[in-house]
């Protein structure tokens, strides 16, 4: 047990170093929230590039939740939703009814081009758009698939931290 311990202290930390602040203005409801944030993630119909970044920002490297930030299993439980994808013909009734299911002060973040802009996708005939024409966007992080620290970077900016 303690030549374990003397490895793990040999190691050392496995996190990057913490990046500047975010200089981007906060959302409206960011302030009410606290300084921290549980966010609920919305795959709306994406290649799931994106989720694997999501994946990486939560993950010990990035570790979004230093900033105050943590994935949650249930709308009724969060203050934020991070949307990844265009928006299909199926996901459009449920992503609402998500959105309605996230109490009050509540933020969404459209992550990566498609749920920006419809991306690749723009003009399948499955697709009813982008996020933000749905349900209001309040920040969003473009990239193809974005960097797991501009997803990062967004939380922060609603957390604050």
């Amino acid at each position: 047990m303690l030549r374990l311990l003397r490895a793990i202290r040999r190691a050392g930390r496995a996190a990057e170093d913490a990046p500047d602040a975010p200089t981007a203005p906060r959302p409206v409801a960011a302030p009410e929230l606290g300084g921290s944030v549980q966010v609920r993630h919305v795959d709306a119909g994406s290649c799931n590039g994106c989720e694997m970044e999501i994946a990486s920002a939560f993950g010990p490297v990035y570790d979004a939740g230093r900033y105050g930030a943590r994935l949650v299993a249930s709308p009724r439980h969060a203050d934020a939703l991070l949307v990844t994808g265009v928006v299909t013909r199926n996901m459009a009734g449920p992503l609402r009814r998500t959105l309605d299911a996230v109490p009050a002060p509540r933020v969404v973040v459209a992550v990566g081009d498609c749920a920006c802009d419809r991306g690749v996708f723009a003009g399948a005939y499955g697709v009813v758009g982008a996020v933000g024409d749905v349900v209001p966007v309040d920040l969003s992080v473009p990239g193809c698939p974005p960097r797991p620290e501009a997803v990062v970077a967004a939380l922060r900016t609603v957390t604050g931290r």
